[in-house]
């Protein structure tokens, strides 16, 4: 088999060996579309599940992994794995919760209208409603690696308190259930996916606080142009501390940083087709990790000492060109073998 970039063996079995059980990381998508009421959301709620489902399959997320909820299932019989119902929805995420690994992702995303008043939340569906409550007891189970939920729906802010937590990140489309006209963040967030819209850093592919920032602007940049006074403001938490942030950033003890490394996405330079490979996989994770320690050592430099700063700057980044160089490797020879 050919090695590429000079890299042995014996390099790959030791990087691969510093994950263990990565090496059969999964990350899941779950799109629940809810009830429309008119032909106008139903047409818009689906359209915004099928823009993601298509950009993350774009990404390499195998369709195995990609699980839609509809409305309406006999509007796309091919995409759709059934009823957005609330016996089919605890159905489904219960069978994932016995499927996902400790180092696995999943990733929910609710488009829909929702309802709220106080501190209670609700997503409207066909049939029974579902509220953060809800949705807190169904996840509650759930041990992964992050968990990621997105309600782009109306007064959905009360989900953040509600899902908040360790490995958690968590968006809202409104910051309070008084917030309750319907929200176009959805639209926005998902077309931050489409040709790597949201992609500011240029490393050809979108994470989450990207999707985020993006959307937030569009939606600033909507309204203005409207000249309309805005009348949703989008939450993201992924600190666990149940408060979101409007305008996170990549700062230490600040929401932000987790949500900058989380991915639908394998990472630059990995063929998506290639991207089932247990052993790309599990390099990748390992790539991805490192990435984020660069990132969180650069957020406390303030609070260094600067040569310790640099020192330790420098070992992340000379262990992270290993780790990339052993992926690309990973990578040709996955794509060599399936030749």
């Amino acid at each position: 088999m050919r090695r590429a970039g000079g890299v042995t063996g014996g390099l790959l079995l030791v990087l691969a060996a510093w994950l263990p059980s990565s090496a059969t990381a999964d990350t899941h998508l779950l799109v629940i579309s809810g009830l429309g009421g008119e032909d106008e959301y139903s047409d818009r709620f689906h359209d915004w599940s099928m823009s993601l489902i298509s950009s993350a399959a774009a990404a390499g997320l195998p369709a195995a992994d990609i699980h839609y909820l509809a409305e309406d299932p006999e509007r796309a019989p091919d995409a759709i794995d059934g009823t957005s119902r609330r016996d089919t929805i605890v159905e489904h995420l219960q069978g994932l919760r016995g499927r996902l690994g400790s180092e696995d992702e999943l990733w929910v995303t609710l488009f829909g209208h929702g309802s709220g008043r106080g501190d209670l939340a609700k997503l409207s569906l066909p049939g029974p409603d579902m509220d953060a409550a809800d949705f807190a007891e169904v996840l509650e189970g759930f041990e992964v690696a992050r968990l990621v939920l997105v309600n782009t729906a109306s007064a959905s802010g009360e989900f953040v308190e509600a899902l908040s937590g360790p490995n958690r990140l968590i968006v809202t489309a409104t910051r309070s259930a008084s917030e309750h006209h319907a929200p176009v963040f959805g639209g926005f967030f998902v077309a931050g996916f489409e040709g790597l819209g949201a992609d500011t850093d240029k490393d050809e592919r979108v994470s989450l606080l990207e999707a985020f920032s993006y959307a937030r602007q569009e939606v600033q940049r909507r309204f203005d142009s409207e000249q309309l006074l805005l009348t949703e403001h989008a939450l993201l938490d992924d600190n666990g501390d149940q408060e979101g942030s409007l305008e996170p950033a990549l700062a230490e003890d600040v929401d932000g940083l987790a949500a900058s490394r989380a991915f639908l996405a394998p990472p630059v330079g990995i063929d998506p087709s290639q991207y089932g490979s247990p052993e790309v996989r599990g390099l990748a994770r390992r790539k991805e990790g490192l990435e984020g320690r660069v990132a969180e050592l650069r957020a406390q430099r303030e609070a260094m000492d600067e040569e310790t700063y640099l020192e330790e700057l420098e070992a992340l980044l000379l262990e992270l060109a290993r780790a990339s160089e052993a992926l690309r490797s990973a990578n040709g020879e996955a794509a060599e073998e399936g030749a």
